[in-house]
């Protein structure tokens, strides 16, 4: 399944939902038979809007594919894949996120199905790095 993601197109400001429960969020994907992406994300963060506006939200558009975002800072409230209660922060904070932005690719039982893409500074071949890792968490979880 071609995503076409290789080159970036110039969009406009494009926005990902910011879910209220990762473990609802992440059994409509397995359902699906997807992953979930979820991006790290820091308000005002220019590479983070590159990688929102060019890469995950016509992703989520075009393919349907389940993406969220959570933004580094925000106390906003999100229940966690264990249904407990947390915020933006906690998690990203507790999954060891440090550069902005980070996708992320969870699979079954909420783990990690593909290596994290940490940073954009190679923006040339993130289209190639994004569909490979998403490729590869696609077939860990069916």
């Amino acid at each position: 399944m071609p995503l076409a993601l290789a080159a970036p197109v110039p969009t406009v400001a494009a926005e990902l939902p910011a879910p209220a429960s990762l473990a609802e969020e992440l059994a409509a994907a397995l359902r699906a038979g997807r992953p979930l992406i979820v991006m790290a994300s820091l308000h005002g963060c220019p590479f983070c809007r590159v990688v929102r506006d060019q890469y995950l939200a016509p992703l989520r558009a075009e393919t349907g594919q389940p993406v969220v975002q959570l933004d580094t800072g925000s106390t906003r409230p999100v229940r966690g894949f264990d249904g407990a209660p947390a915020t933006h922060d906690k998690l990203l904070r507790a999954w060891g996120v440090k550069v902005l932005p980070t996708v992320l690719f969870f699979g079954k039982d909420g783990r990690e199905a593909a290596e994290r893409l940490v940073g954009a500074s190679i923006p040339d071949f993130y289209g190639a790095y994004l569909e490979e890792r998403l490729r590869s968490a696609t077939k860990s979880v069916n």
